[in-house]
């Protein structure tokens, strides 16, 4: 049996930037709507070249237990092997799905 814990990457749409991350814990939150992500994994090994944008989600998200992501926001979770870098890009080519969460009640037509 592998006692190894998954690793998810999560990508998804932040402020206009795709942020990809790489967590232990995804699932569908309570709250409507939202996909939590907890237990960030970020590339702890000694480099001689540090990424800026991983610094940056590194201060980010430090401290932080949980995120709720809305899931109009995500854009992939895969299940990987282990972990790499995580970090920001320009989300340029990409745009959320427009979707509405809050149906409105149609009336019935008259016949």
């Amino acid at each position: 049996m592998d006692n190894t814990a998954e690793i998810y990457k999560v990508t998804f749409l932040n402020q206009g930037k795709v942020y990809e991350v790489f967590v232990k814990q995804v699932y569908q939150s309570d709250l409507y709507g939202f996909i939590e992500v907890e237990d960030y994994v970020f590339n702890e090994r000694s480099q001689v070249v540090v990424d800026p944008s991983e610094e940056r989600l590194k201060s980010e998200f430090n401290g932080v237990r949980r995120s709720f992501i809305p899931m109009q926001a995500i854009i992939r979770i895969d299940e990987v092997d282990k972990s790499g870098v995580s970090k920001i890009t320009n989300g340029d080519n990409v745009a959320p799905f427009p979707i509405s969460l809050v149906g409105g009640r149609s009336e019935p037509k008259d016949t």
